[in-house]
């Protein structure tokens, strides 16, 4: 295993070198942060796919991008592949204080100590299991912990949602913005009433949009849409439903419908887009009939 890391770190570092690869060489972190998302995506493909060959090769291509940013960053002697490598272990051992004696700084000391009471727990350390509910309260504990010992003094007081990425997409972000919210009490008691919530944001976007009778959305629609939207992150969460993975769902749903209603209308000598609303709606009833 060692021997085909470093089998890659050396591809990598000679594909950098001055007489390397020409697109290698021009390649910067910033350059590379689409390839990585995309990388990340495909990943969550193939495990939807249940294709493990598929996802061997992308977490190999997700791999690279790791190993690539990793190169560039020691280039430019900020740290290096081994420096990521040892910065997530010692991550997941102050993470999980429970399973590991801590033995390194005050930090560590504190952030185990906080992550055993939020758990009411006495065994960090000792090996003792915990159920996977109380390692998520202790997980995001220490990150909390983290995110205070790393502030500087100048920037005041630190929020419930620092250290989430504004990079993230937009669903995934409102998700864990609410969940964060819903961590110190700012949330609904129960999904009735956040369902409530999506129905006073849907009435907002009506009469907006009753407003606006132009073509293009006025800036008080786009607003009420992004509230219904953030509205209805908010009951699947209360649902226990993930809306990334509920949404992605969907839209393979609509698409291997609508795909369906397309064969549908050639087998008939016809296509969709010849066909008028009514038409097409009986297809799509046909296709949902279908399956």
């Amino acid at each position: 295993m060692s021997a085909e890391l470093d089998a890659l770190l050396a591809v990598m570092v000679r594909l950098r070198a001055p007489d390397g690869c020409p697109w290698d060489r021009e390649q910067t972190l910033a350059s590379l942060a689409p390839y990585t998302l995309e990388e990340a995506y495909e990943v969550v493909d193939a495990i939807e796919s249940g294709d493990l060959g598929a996802l061997r090769d992308e977490l190999g291509d997700l791999l690279l991008q790791v190993v690539f940013q990793a190169q560039i960053a020691a280039e430019a002697g900020a740290f290096d592949f081994a420096a990521v490598a040892a910065g997530i272990r010692t991550k997941l051992l102050r993470r999980h204080p429970h399973l590991f004696a801590h033995a390194g700084d005050a930090n560590d000391a504190t952030e185990a100590t906080e992550a055993t009471n939020a758990t009411d727990a006495a065994d960090a350390g000792t090996g003792a299991a915990w159920t996977a509910a109380q390692q998520t309260v202790a997980w995001e504990s220490i990150k909390a912990a983290e995110r205070r010992a790393a502030a500087a003094p100048s920037e005041g007081r630190l929020s419930q949602l620092d250290g989430i990425a504004r990079s993230l997409p937009a669903l995934l972000r409102a998700d864990k913005l609410s969940k964060r919210a819903a961590r110190i009490g700012f949330d609904f008691h129960r999904a009735g009433e956040a369902a409530d919530k999506v129905a006073e944001e849907l009435a907002e976007v009506r009469e907006a949009a009753g407003s606006n009778p132009e073509s293009a959305p006025s800036p008080e629609v786009c607003e009420e849409v992004g509230d219904l939207l953030f509205a209805a992150v908010n009951l699947a969460r209360k649902l226990g439903v993930d809306p990334e993975a509920a949404l992605r769902a969907a839209n393979g749903k609509f698409e291997r419908r609508f795909r369906g209603m397309e064969a549908l209308a050639a087998a008939r000598g016809e296509t969709l887009e010849g066909l008028d609303l009514v038409a097409q709606e009986r297809l799509w009833q046909e296709m949902k009939r279908r399956e």
